[in-house]
């Protein structure tokens, strides 16, 4: 049932000119907000997530060797230190 109302009509027109009105500025503010963060972080650069999980597979290799290498190290000394 409608109201045949003309202010209730125009209350309603200003209501929905309000809404899309809030709707544009919320879009053009997340864009604002978008393109400001994209200059603040135009001199960063990211890696992929692949890039990422192979450096640090590469770098827990690089522990296990070290480790390793640090017992091999110690066993020889003490070898020599019994020798000696």
């Amino acid at each position: 049932m409608q109201s045949q109302n003309p202010l209730v009509a125009d209350f309603v027109k200003l209501a929905n000119a309000a809404a899309g009105t809030f709707a544009g500025m919320t879009r053009e503010a997340r864009e604002g907000a978008r393109e400001r963060l994209k200059g603040a972080l135009g001199g960063v650069d990211f890696v992929s997530r692949d890039e990422f999980e192979a450096v640090k597979a590469m770098a827990a290799r690089a522990r296990e060797e070290a480790e390793d290498l640090k017992a091999r190290v110690a066993r020889l000394e003490a070898e020599r230190t019994n020798k000696g």
